[in-house]
């Protein structure tokens, strides 16, 4: 068990509060607040505010106590920190001035954007998933889009899920809600066409050797593969909660495919800047979760 705590040295509502945080699971963690009668209110996306009243209860328990930075770095360092800016209260106002950095002019269509990405099917494809898209953009790029040759990629990234169903048509509509809607707010031609074209390479993630555009969009959005173990599990249970309505089983089966076509299907990741970032940690978390699908059948 990896279930840490900070010192009650938080105030409100007369008293003090302190976190109570795994740097292992979100999983673990909400275990252990049932088992020790902490409601569900009290979860704050990465931690749970507890009142100092139950601070040696829970120690006693099993939670490990330490200084609220060391808190804060192991929570860090497992890939479960839940960034300031990532909060839902802050995404729309972050991923707004992304949108007005583009300088497109066009910020009616940066709020329609928005609330495709905010619709209530959406766990795993949401806003969050659109800023760490953009974020690995620019890892990838080493810059911004706006009024430069990425733009098109960007734009890209912007209405790559645009439409989320959970269908098999997704990457199609949302090439063609680009088509759709470009044009109409002055983005040109040749840059709608880009745009769409680069939307419907999402449905493989396979852009053609020397496709520099094509292979930043992909490895942006594949980049969620790399991410720490404890973070992969957050994505992996994210994606199960969007196919919830299908059977377990069915669910291992199909996703078991999933993950064999990606480790046997050459690099995951189409730059040699996201091979060399990413390429490594991807693998090995792909081939973990493989084998926790393939346990039950053994």
């Amino acid at each position: 068990m990896s279930i840490l705590i900070d010192p009650p040295s938080w105030p409100a509502h007369g008293t003090f509060f302190s976190h109570l945080v795994s740097d292992a699971s979100l999983e673990e963690l909400h275990d252990f607040a049932r088992d020790q009668g902490l409601p569900e209110r009290a979860f704050d996306r990465d931690h749970y505010d507890v009142p100092q009243k139950r601070h040696d209860d829970l120690v006693a328990a099993g939670a490990v106590p330490l200084p609220a930075t060391e808190l804060v770095r192991r929570l860090i360092a497992s890939g479960l920190r839940v960034r300031a800016r990532e909060r839902p209260e802050r995404l729309d106002t972050v991923l707004l001035a992304r949108w007005d950095a583009l300088g497109l002019g066009a910020p009616e269509l940066g709020r329609e954007l928005l609330e495709c990405w905010s619709q209530e099917q959406r766990v795993y494809h949401d806003r969050a998933h659109l800023l760490a898209v953009l974020t690995a953009l620019d890892t990838l790029t080493g810059g911004t889009a706006a009024g430069g040759a990425h733009l098109p990629v960007y734009l890209a990234a912007w209405f790559h899920d645009a439409v989320y169903r959970g269908a098999a048509t997704d990457e199609e509509d949302s090439a063609a809600l680009a088509t759709a809607l470009l044009p109409g707010h002055g983005i040109a031609a040749p840059v709608a066409g880009e745009v769409r074209r680069l939307v419907l390479l999402t449905k493989t993630h396979k852009p053609e050797p020397g496709d520099a555009a094509g292979a930043l969009l992909c490895d942006a959005d594949l980049e969620v593969l790399a991410r720490p173990p404890a973070a992969y599990r957050r994505y992996t249970a994210a994606v199960r909660r969007e196919y919830a309505h299908v059977p377990d089983a069915d669910f291992a089966r199909g996703r078991s495919a999933i993950l064999r076509g990606l480790l046997d299907g050459g690099s995951l990741f189409s730059s040699e800047r996201g091979r060399a970032l990413w390429e490594d940690a991807a693998r090995a978390n792909l081939s973990a979760e493989l084998r926790e699908l393939d346990a039950p059948a053994q």
